[in-house]
């Protein structure tokens, strides 16, 4: 395996995120300009306003390039909870563990914000990642159709209590 580390806000994180989201949702969900348009949007806006302490965002670098991001957006963590968002890995380098180091990394982060709760949004089918999440211990709390993604699919959400 490549040395990986993880990383904050490096310069090209918001354009290479937005496209591994884009590329990835279009070849497998058929998801197209209106989702990786709310990617790069939501992406900047949250990077633009992190406080430290309570928001968190990483990307996992491999030989100098981006192979996966998390974020943790945590300015509703004390009314509703703080929440996980753009998660993901370069297919490439899948099954490496570059996941489950950038989950325990922002979920460590949140206890040491002693946050009460952990949400994400997400949708039915994506297995290895609902796996993932599972695995750390985040459980379905509701689901139902919708079309938040620009596509109608079955929403779900996941939280963990900490």
């Amino acid at each position: 395996m490549n040395s990986v580390h993880l990383s904050g806000y490096i310069p090209g994180a918001i354009g290479r995120i937005t496209e591994l989201h884009g590329a990835y949702y279009s070849e497998h969900w058929g998801f197209d300009v209106f989702f990786e348009s709310k990617v790069a949007t939501e992406l900047s806006e949250l990077l633009s306003r992190l406080v430290e302490n309570r928001d968190g965002f990483w990307v996992a670098m491999v030989d100098r390039r981006i192979a996966g991001s998390i974020a943790i957006d945590g300015h509703q963590a004390e009314t509703r909870a703080a929440r996980l968002r753009f998660f993901i890995v370069d297919p490439e380098f899948q099954g490496q563990g570059i996941g489950s180091r950038l989950l325990r990394e922002a979920i460590e982060f949140c206890k040491k914000a002693k946050f009460k709760r952990i949400y994400l949004s997400t949708f039915a089918g994506l297995d290895p990642a609902r796996h993932l999440y599972e695995a750390f211990g985040f459980v379905l709390a509701e689901q139902g159709e919708g079309n938040h993604w620009g596509k109608q699919v079955v929403e779900q959400t996941f939280e963990l209590l900490l």
